[in-house]
């Protein structure tokens, strides 16, 4: 079906229609603290990414009801320090939550430092935001207490 356009449209029959939209991310701030105005803050574009990917790594498995598999499960590799401790299984980890569950980010690097000696592993994740090509790195420590 061909649209018609009236004379003062500048026949834009011959010319193609391109037109984008821009999306913004805006989240709640999950700290909670009172604007002066009484409102609470948000976050905005790279730092709503931010947060939503940390919140993500730091919820285990099994954690959230009706969805098992939501969640970075990270703390299932505390326990295995002290045995054959694989990185990319960590980084395999990762790269597929973000990829299955945080669709605003795509995974440039997934950086994995094991500490056995202190039971702890540092994960320090590059993400691109989607809409604005921003870098947004976010940096999660696990440690296990005794």
């Amino acid at each position: 079906m061909a649209r018609r356009f009236s004379i003062e449209d500048g026949n834009l029959s011959n010319v193609p229609l391109i037109s984008s939209r821009s999306v913004s991310y805006k989240d709640i701030d999950l700290t909670f603290q009172n604007r002066p105005s009484g409102d609470i803050y948000k976050k905005t574009e790279g730092a709503a990414v931010r947060q939503a990917i940390k919140n993500l790594l730091l919820t285990n498995r099994f954690e959230k009801p009706f969805d098992p598999n939501y969640g970075g499960g990270l703390n299932d590799f505390l326990f295995s320090l002290d045995q054959e401790f694989d990185e990319l299984d960590i980084q395999e980890r990762v790269s597929n939550v973000i990829n299955n569950y945080e669709p605003r980010a795509r995974v440039k690097l997934v950086n994995v430092e094991p500490s056995p000696d202190y039971n702890s592993i540092g994960v320090t994740v590059t993400c691109q935001v989607v809409s604005t090509e921003e870098q947004v790195q976010v940096d999660v420590s696990l440690t296990r207490v005794r």
